[in-house]
């Protein structure tokens, strides 16, 4: 096992679960002093007046403020078709392949690479018979500022493309496959800074033709977001400033 390898597994040795009534959760222990299920309610978190913001569809996203800790509660929820169906529930196959341990695990991995990205605190999910419901918190990150909501203001300098690019480059050298890469998963942070949300479904994996995948869908967000723009927002010198960086060696 390599450095990094041993890294990964030395983090993921360290993470602590708790059994609840219908179900379990993983938390960090150096953020979370007891594990409790109000740690994903919202209404909790209301009475506690922590809430500061909602986002997501349906709310499914919180922006918490508990004294010095700016946390995330996310509730997942599906999309598509599927959604008019089931709702916020997906079919129990094990614990340890439910949607919020999956990401939890991946955070905390990524933590370990130094990568820019949210940092785990808990993860839960409740089952009901052959479903179960899922919950993540981590904290927030420096900014809220994404990529797409950048673009809506103003046209962006051709270094803060490449700031994108890199930023894309530093997760890919790693394997890092983000299964939904768009311009609402990409945050721009003070200065040079630029982060990457959302890992549900992600993985880390060798290396290759997926990374061209993931710059795809990338693409396909950035035109879709600034469509009805005006032209300077987005183009082929502003993904081209992105490619050149992602691709740089």
């Amino acid at each position: 096992m390599n450095d990094t390898g041993a890294a990964i597994a030395a983090c993921q040795g360290h993470e602590s679960s708790f059994p609840t009534a219908r179900g379990a959760m993983l938390y960090d222990a150096s953020r979370i002093d007891q594990p409790e299920d109000g740690l994903f309610e919202l209404d909790a978190w209301r009475r506690r007046g922590a809430v500061e913001q909602l986002a997501g569809g349906r709310g499914a996203i919180a922006f918490l403020r508990d004294g010095p800790r700016r946390w995330v509660l996310r509730h997942y929820r599906r999309g598509g078709a599927v959604a008019s169906i089931l709702g916020d529930r997906y079919f129990f196959i094990g614990a340890d392949r439910t949607r919020a341990f999956r990401e939890w695990r991946l955070l905390r991995k990524l933590a370990v690479l130094g990568l820019p990205a949210p940092r785990a605190v808990a993860a839960r999910y409740v089952r009901s018979a052959a479903f179960y419901t899922a919950d993540l918190l981590t904290e927030e990150l420096p900014s809220r500022l994404t990529l797409a909501q950048a673009l809506q203001d103003r046209a962006l300098p051709a270094e803060r493309w490449t700031d994108v690019g890199r930023c894309i480059r530093a997760f890919h050298a790693y394997g890092v496959c983000h299964a939904d890469l768009n311009a609402h998963n990409i945050v721009l942070g003070a200065g040079r800074d630029v982060y990457l949300l959302d890992f549900d479904r992600g993985r880390i994996r060798p290396r290759g033709a997926w990374e061209l995948r993931v710059l795809d869908r990338l693409k396909r967000s950035l035109d879709k977001v600034t469509r009805a723009l005006p032209s300077d927002r987005f183009g082929e010198r502003e993904w081209q400033a992105l490619l050149e960086a992602c691709r740089s060696a």
